[in-house]
């Protein structure tokens, strides 16, 4: 897929991933619809962007909230929309027993509602064109089950399995469905205890201008299916499917460390 010229829809535009991809899109030729919660950062962003015909446009609204998703249905209407980018995503180190009810609702309405019912409104608009992609922004720990992240694992997890299901619903139409499944990376969505937990496992963390990289080529190269970026996580993935017990094993060793970082926002 030529990105030069599509109309292509961002959720999430103003954070660390979005942000690069907004700003590789952009140098690339396409025309770019932004959604964030925050308008004078997304105002901000769109001046920014390089801008190849018309004005890059933005909406701020909260994806949570039970009427966004119309909104933005409206907002899009009238383009010729090719390519979504479901990326708004929000997360947070903490085991199950200290964690609010209100953060598991957010996650879960973010992560996983918000980006199932957004393709659901779009996807007529998406069906119209000779070719089209619904992307979904994952994580490997959709993939891994990891400590301290068991809500964001449980809608990262479902993210996945709504990306593998509707790409074979989709399957005879030109409407491809590509899920890419990030590693740690250095943006705000990660807090300080998070950067610190990573540093003492030894945990890398990629730089958003990479990941977006890996997110244009994915796009550029008209793939399918399910992506983990990094090594050796691509493998853990592999492993964690076909031999459970071993992943099992070695995070169990990693526990007091991830103890001790999840606890200190208890």
């Amino acid at each position: 897929m030529q990105l030069h010229g599509r109309t292509i829809l961002l959720t999430g535009a103003t954070g660390g991933i979005g942000r690069a991809l907004a700003r590789s899109l952009a140098e690339a030729g396409a025309q770019l619809l932004l959604v964030a919660r925050d308008a004078v950062a997304l105002e901000q962003l769109g001046h920014a962007l390089p801008c190849a015909g018309a004005p890059h446009r933005t909406l701020a609204v909260d994806l949570t909230q039970a009427d966004a998703p119309r909104q933005v249905q409206a907002f899009c209407a009238d383009v010729p929309l090719s390519v979504l980018i479901n990326n708004a995503g929000t997360s947070e180190l903490n085991f199950l027993q200290d964690t609010l009810p209100e953060t598991i609702e957010r996650q879960f309405a973010l992560n996983l509602t918000a980006p199932v019912l957004l393709t659901r409104l779009l996807l007529p608009q998406l069906l119209r064109q000779e070719s089209a992609l619904v992307l979904n922004i994952g994580s490997a720990f959709g993939s891994i089950g990891y400590p301290g992240f068991s809500v964001y694992c449980a809608s990262k997890f479902g993210l996945r399995g709504f990306s593998e299901a509707l790409r074979r619903e989709l399957a005879d139409t030109g409407v491809g469905v590509l899920h890419v499944a990030p590693r740690a990376t250095r943006t705000t969505l990660n807090s300080e205890r998070v950067v610190a937990m990573n540093h003492a496992l030894g945990n890398a963390m990629d730089d958003p201008l990479h990941v977006a990289r890996q997110v244009l080529n994915g796009i550029e190269r008209d793939r399918r299916g399910t992506v983990v970026l990094g090594w050796p996580e691509r493998l853990y993935a592999v492993i964690n499917a076909v031999l459970p017990a071993v992943t099992d094993r070695a995070l169990r060793k990693a526990l007091p460390v991830i103890q001790r970082f999840a606890r200190q926002s208890s």
